[in-house]
Formats: structure tokens, C-alpha cells, sequence
């Protein structure tokens, strides 16, 4: 059975994020802390994934999630905040976190954001992504500009998808005419927004045909 550990002192957002978490992974099993001390006792246990917020009491952001890092060795943890502090989220990403999901997505997207780090990788708003880049290139913590090189952080399925979408087609018919599953065409679209910076289709498809990234109808 999976299990997921949930850190976040505010029971309202434990309650949705376990609501997406056993969408994501039917049967799975939640438990659901919302202070640090709490999170590193219960991380210990064994989880398969750790969502955790960066503000709860019993200690300050990076000893936080360190507490949970050293307390779970291997277990990736996803970290979920409304913080916009580049410093503290690089920080956070040389410490080990698995990933950043803004308080703000929706639950196709932290669910997609679970998919992909459970694959082994990290799931990293655009921002965060460039300014990591920057800095492994020699190019310090300067951002690059919010539109640069979008095609290229897309994949090619993602580029179809988007260009379906733009079209008006539903989720279905992506899916019949890609010949993959409809709920893969769902974590697709979620990491489309994420990577657009936008919030919903509409606003995918005009940013995509502003950027040239699919034709104007």
C-alpha cells in the first residue's frame, strides 16, 4: 500500500492535500501531521513521498525540512509553499527537496507533481528552473526571462497536447487522437500550465499562440 506523510499546520490545506493524494493513488494511506517535530517522528516511520509546507512551528524552514530529509533518508519530499524567497528555494533545493508546488495549484498539478518525482525526477515552478540553471552555468542567481527557451522546457508529447488544446479539443479527444491514456493527457496539461506560468486552458492557448508556440486559429 502507498503511503504518504502530510506536514502543514493548517488542517484545511492537510485535508485537500490528502484528498489529492488519494485521487492520485486509490487506497493509499495519508498521515497528517502540522508541526515539524511531529513531521521528523512520523517521517521516520517510512513513507513513500513527504508533502510539506516550509512554515510550521517547531523550527525554521531549513532545519524543518532537514529534520525530515535526515529522518527519511531516500524519501522524496515535495515541498509546498506560497513563498517567492529564490534564496530559501535554492537553498531548500541543494538540502535535497524533491520539488517545489506553489499553495496555489490545483490538484492536477500537485498530483502530476507527485507522478513525476515518484519517476524519479523534480518537479520545479519555471522560475526556480531557470534560476537553477543559471547557476549551474556560471551565470549566478539572475533569472532568465520568463518566456525564454518555453519550447524547449516542453517535450514533444507536451507540444502536441498544448496544440490539441488550443484547437478547443476536450481531454477525450486528445486522448483518442494521441492514443494514450486520459489520464496522462491530464498530468500533461497540469505541467503545461505550470511551465506557461498560466492557470487554466484559456490562458494556456492565447500565452502559446502570443509565443508562437502553436498556430492562431
Amino acid at each position: 500500500m502507498k503511503s504518504c506523510l502530510i506536514c502543514d499546520d493548517h488542517a484545511l490545506v492537510r485535508e485537500a492535500l490528502a484528498g489529492t493524494v488519494r485521487l492520485g493513488w486509490p487506497g493509499a494511506k495519508t498521515t497528517e501531521v502540522g508541526d515539524f517535530p511531529s513531521g521528523w517522528a512520523a517521517a521516520a516511520a517510512g513513507h513513500d513521498l513527504i508533502l510539506a509546507d516550509l512554515m510550521m512551528p517547531g523550527a525554521d524552514p531549513i532545519a524543518g525540512i532537514d529534520g525530515l530529509l535526515q529522518a527519511a533518508p531516500g524519501t522524496p519530499v515535495l515541498v509546498i509553499t506560497g513563498t517567492e524567497d529564490d534564496t530559501l528555494l535554492l537553498a531548500l533545493l541543494d538540502h535535497g527537496v524533491a520539488g517545489f508546488a506553489p499553495k496555489s495549484a490545483s490538484g492536477a498539478i500537485i498530483e502530476a507533481a507527485m507522478r513525476l518525482i515518484l519517476a524519479g525526477g523534480r518537479y520545479l515552478p519555471p522560475r526556480v528552473a531557470d534560476i537553477a540553471s543559471a547557476r549551474l552555468s556560471g551565470g549566478g542567481v539572475m533569472p532568465a526571462p520568463a518566456t525564454e527557451n518555453l519550447p524547449d522546457r516542453l517535450t514533444d508529447r507536451q507540444l502536441e497536447v498544448l496544440r490539441l488544446m488550443a484547437q478547443g479539443r476536450t481531454n477525450k479527444d486528445i486522448a483518442r487522437l494521441l492514443a494514450i491514456a486520459p489520464s496522462t493527457i491530464k498530468s500533461h496539461i497540469s505541467q503545461i500550465l505550470v511551465t506557461l506560468g498560466t492557470t487554466n486552458r484559456t490562458e494556456a492557448a492565447m500565452k502559446a499562440r502570443l509565443l508562437k508556440l502553436v498556430s492562431a486559429p
